[in-house]
């Protein structure tokens, strides 16, 4: 799979690389739009999206979260997590599979899953060496921060007995919130079988995607009155690859899937469901 870069006014397409080992999923931009980020086996690369150069930043990078300024990234190198701010590594922890970055580059979360389930952990970047502290464990998905970066919402895993014998238990998720200072978790609100979900750019409204099988749908969901609006059908057969993401100004909504036999982007309009954000 390589990527390619759309206009969406003049609808011109083009291909921006050609990597042998891309991993789709770690594709990102920076802030202002100039870079793109990927991992490309374990090389994290760099493309400048003005003349397509091209230049390797880490190796040996298992996964990796992008910071608001530039050339500012963490890092999971084999198990470890490091920071790397202008060309300059900094150990943080040295157990994890997955991190991302803080709001405004404060610190960052990274997470380890064993059988027991998932450990999410906070490192702050200042003051330095201090001990990263544990925010929240158990049968959680898909943590991401609140735009004030004050809190981490995350999905946790439910598990719904059959009320019939020989029926399968029902798995559902509830989005959840742990506050950096007081490591308080609070219940935001529960789903309809959400696999994966972010929210705007104010944290008012989520968008998740379904699991349930008879109704596999993304939708919207508001955090003042935790009611869900159906927006479409995604049909994917993996939800928790669906991914759907709000636009910087919360007035439309991106998902993939494969539904038509091969992953391609989608997205829905929502001029008349949300009001606009800044972006």
């Amino acid at each position: 799979m390589a990527p390619f870069q759309l206009d969406l006014r003049s609808g011109f397409l083009r291909q921006l690389a050609h990597p042998a080992q891309l991993d789709p999923r770690t594709l990102c931009m920076d802030a202002r739009e100039r870079f793109l980020y990927l991992l490309n086996g374990q090389n994290l690369q760099e493309i400048a999206l003005s003349n397509l150069k091209q230049r390797t930043i880490a190796e040996g990078v298992a996964a990796f979260g992008m910071g608001a300024m530039a050339a500012d990234f963490v890092l999971v190198k084999g198990n470890s997590v490091e920071r790397l701010a202008a060309g300059k590594a900094t150990s943080i922890d040295g157990n994890a599979t997955a991190a991302i970055m803080r709001p405004e580059d404060k610190g960052c979360a990274f997470w380890r899953t064993e059988a027991g389930g998932t450990e999410i952990w906070y490192a702050p970047f200042s003051p330095p060496a201090v001990k990263p502290k544990l925010l929240a464990s158990g049968p959680l998905v898909n943590p991401i921060w609140a735009p004030s970066g004050e809190s981490l919402l995350f999905l946790k895993e439910i598990v719904i007995p059959p009320g019939d014998e020989g029926a399968e238990p029902v798995r559902t998720s509830e989005i959840h919130e742990v506050a950096l200072d007081s490591l308080a978790d609070k219940r935001v609100a529960p789903t309809s079988q959400f696999a994966g979900f972010s929210l705007n750019a104010n944290g008012t409204v989520f968008v998740g995607a379904s699991r349930s099988k008879a109704q596999p749908t993304v939708l919207l969901l508001l955090r003042s009155t935790g009611r869900e609006f159906t927006l479409c059908e995604h049909r994917s057969s993996n939800a928790a690859a669906v991914s759907p993401v709000f636009s910087p100004n919360s007035q439309r909504v991106y998902f993939q899937s494969d539904r038509e036999g091969k992953w391609a982007l989608y997205s829905v309009n929502l001029e008349k469901l949300v009001e606009p954000t800044e972006g």
